[in-house]
């Protein structure tokens, strides 16, 4: 918070940058025919697509809580434990393996669901002219040939979505219901393509209607409900509607407190329930900018930054692995939208730091709070451990849902989660959340590390007695190495020495000493012969990989950075030499933004830039979608399928911050790793760590102006963009500095 008036008034100027170029949004002038190329809305609770080529217009409806929840019976059986799953993989028990832990992933459920379809027909059958998505209010616009216009938005603040149908033709609104009902459970299938709605068994939806207004409950499993309901309102010239999604999660009657929503924005002036939502963006796009001259990069940057702003609220369920936008055709979601923690919920949170959305990456970390009491009794239960790991898939209660079990029932998995606990309090300075949140999590993530990694190997170090990395060789019984990987070792040794220095911020000089007592113990990296990281000792990533698990030290835990000097240089240069020599082939699009974040750290930013251009270039749909598999046809990758997923879309724009600006080893970077090319570039309140916003501007090669605002005060160390120097500036809370030379 600023108090000086002059302060303000320089950032309200700023702030003007802050909106999106018209180019930047989405502009179609053919229709959208399949869901996930449509325009995608959303307020991190209520998501919608808008399609279709104007007979009718098809908007998705979808709500973040919206899940079957049935219980996986494998997973309370006698048999479910960590020691007989250690015991049959000794025996070599592969079929009662993949029959307790993989396969009951392959059923329709546990599942994320859809909510359901408007589909709006307008004058009998009008063609198609264009439709666009304006990121600056978040509002997506179909036009048809006879000149009608119709608006459609999820309200950024409101439990309900809008729609405005500028024209004189007639407006026919239908509601469809999702295609749960008719058939009992089906057959098991590849999650994947996990097969139809219909294998849920859920009754016929419960359909009501009037003169202005449609409705339906529709029952899921165990007695869970949920409700849309959608009503209108029509003037001359103009036909309004409203709708609303409302789960029995939330409210005993979802029906009434659906109707109760869309009343809402409906006796409510237009115009000022349109100023409401667009106030919202008009502050989520001042908070923080940037402008480089890689048009292809900025672009991608604001499609994801729009969709995070979309799809992750504080006080919804966090991201999944399509967000608010579940399928709209009839089938189960793409590996049944549900949560994974081996990188996908992970990465599409790394923008949140640097990126100064903050508030919305609570939405992720208060989940992981208040599901910690399942997941420690998921711990005790299959483990027999105290403390606290964290199932690798799982549904909306963060509950085990089963799959490959190499990674699913990872002992690691906690240990990434819990970097995010560390993150939000290292770029925020909030100490109440370090006391209380941050170091709390850690603990009991690092009470379950000690007990699990007990036994010791041949070198007489700790280690685990199963480790894998995720995802060499898939779900095959050699997805477990005879040595602990550098995967697991990195998780390992990056969350004692965190715990450690959370306990030393807070004074537990005890607890400090003990974990590091405990990352002692542990062995070290295992290095190829030009000091690559390998993936466990003596084995080398043998071909090319879409998941840089065997990389997790340098990025994103940071314990092989190049400012450690010449070893840890070669290290990092040697890895990533060692990615481009066995090729992308096998990646996906997520591999080319998490490379982008590599080669970021590495300082490389001519690779960074590379990568990022064929992330965006390649790998999204047209409405900017990350689709895992390459769509350009010119070769980048052997995986050309379509399955969209969110974390490559959000570890991009974090690719780009991280060429901007770095903090992690306590000193501001300005520029750490952009192209020689980029000769102009200029950033808005990127957050650092302890809490400082950087804004700063290059012209002609050169810083031209930097400016740091202190949210919390302390001492900023800033390695000088115009000396090199490391600079030492003691600050206030709420203090500026704004610099275009070294202070005197």
């Amino acid at each position: 918070m600023i108090c000086s008036t002059f302060v303000f008034m320089v950032l309200t100027a700023q702030a003007q940058g802050g909106v999106p170029k018209a180019e930047d949004g989405l502009h179609f002038d053919t229709p959208v025919m399949v869901w996930d190329e449509a325009l995608p809305l959303g307020n991190g609770l209520l998501g919608a697509l808008v399609w279709g080529d104007g007979n009718p217009i098809k908007i998705s409806l979808d709500r973040t809580d919206l899940w079957d929840l049935r219980p996986v019976p494998e997973f309370h059986s006698a048999d479910y434990s960590y020691a007989r799953m250690r015991e049959w993989e000794k025996a070599g028990k592969v079929d009662e393996l993949l029959n307790l832990y993989d396969r009951p992933y392959e059923r329709p459920a546990p599942t994320k669901i859809p909510a359901g379809r408007i589909e709006l027909t307008i004058g009998g059958a009008s063609a198609f002219q264009s439709t666009d998505l304006s990121f600056e209010d978040a509002t997506a616009r179909v036009t048809l040939k006879s000149g009608t216009e119709v608006r459609v938005w999820v309200h950024a603040t409101q439990c309900a979505g809008m729609i405005e149908v500028r024209g004189d033709e007639p407006v026919v609104a239908k509601l469809v219901a999702p295609a749960f009902g008719g058939k009992e459970a089906g057959p098991a299938k590849p999650a994947i393509v996990a097969g139809d709605l219909t294998q849920l068994g859920y009754p016929e939806p419960a359909s009501t209607s009037g003169p202005t207004w449609s409705a339906y409950e529709q029952e899921g499993w165990g007695g869970f409900r949920f409700a849309v309901y959608l009503a209108w309102r029509a003037t001359p010239g103009t036909w309004r509607a409203a709708w609303s999604v409302v789960s029995s999660l939330e409210f005993e009657d979802p029906l009434k407190e659906a109707k109760a929503n869309v009343d809402r924005v409906l006796d409510v002036e237009p115009d000022a329930v349109r100023a409401s939502h667009a106030d919202w963006w008009k502050a989520y796009w001042a908070k923080t900018w940037l402008d480089v001259p890689n048009a292809a990069v900025e672009r991608q940057w604001y499609l994801d930054t729009y969709k995070f702003g979309a799809a992750s609220r504080r006080g919804s369920p966090p991201i999944t692995l399509q967000g608010p936008w579940t399928a709209d055709d009839g089938k189960l979601p793409p590996w049944k939208g549900d949560y994974h923690h081996d990188l996908n919920t992970q990465l599409s949170y790394w923008p949140c730091y640097a990126g100064n959305r903050l508030d919305a990456g609570l939405s992720y970390l208060d989940w992981l709070w208040k599901t910690r009491e399942n997941c420690k009794e998921w711990t005790r239960r299959f483990f027999d451990m105290p403390g606290m790991n964290v199932p690798m898939t799982a549904d909306l209660d963060n509950n085990q849902i089963g799959g490959w079990r190499q990674y699913t029932h990872s002992s690691t998995t906690g240990a990434w989660l819990a970097q995010h606990f560390y993150l939000h309090w290292k770029f925020s300075g909030d100490r109440e959340f370090l006391a209380n949140r941050a170091y709390p999590y850690l603990h009991e993530c690092s009470t379950f590390i000690e007990a699990v990694t007990s036994e010791r190997g041949t070198d007489g170090k700790r280690t685990l007695p199963l480790s894998s990395s995720p995802e060499i060789n898939d779900n095959r019984p050699t997805a477990w190495f005879a040595t602990i990987t550098n995967y697991d070792l990195a998780l390992i040794r990056w969350l004692c020495t965190a715990s450690a220095e959370l306990a030393d911020a807070l004074e537990k000089t005890d607890d400090a000493a003990h974990w590091r007592a405990v990352c002692s113990e542990m062995p070290t990296f295992s290095l190829g012969a030009d000091g690559q990281l390998l993936v466990a000792k003596d084995y080398p990533l043998a071909d090319s990989h879409r998941h840089f698990s065997h990389l997790m030290a340098i990025h994103p835990l940071g314990l092989i950075d190049r400012s450690q000097g010449p070893e840890a240089e070669r290290t990092i240069r040697a890895s990533l030499a060692d990615l481009e020599r066995l090729g992308s082939s096998n990646w996906c699009g997520y591999s080319f933004a998490w490379l982008a974040n590599l080669a970021a750290r590495a300082g490389d930013g001519v690779k960074a830039e590379k990568a990022l251009e064929t992330f965006a270039t390649a790998f999204v749909l047209r409405n900017g979608f990350h689709c895992n598999g390459d769509q350009s046809g010119k070769g980048f990758s052997n995986f050309t399928y379509r399955p969209f997923t969110l974390e490559g879309n959000f570890a991009a724009a974090a690719g780009l911050q991280e060429m901007l600006l770095q903090s992690h080893t306590g000193v501001i970077e300005l520029f750490p790793a952009i192209p020689g090319s980029w000769r102009d570039v200029s950033f808005h309140a990127l957050r650092a760590q302890g809490a400082f916003l950087v804004s700063a501007e290059r012209k002609d090669g050169k810083t031209a102006r930097l400016e740091i605002v202190s949210e919390r005060g302390g001492t900023c160390k800033l390695r000088s963009p115009f000396s090199g120097k490391i600079l030492e500036l003691a600050m206030k809370p709420d203090q500026v500095i704004e610099l275009t030379n070294d202070p005197a």
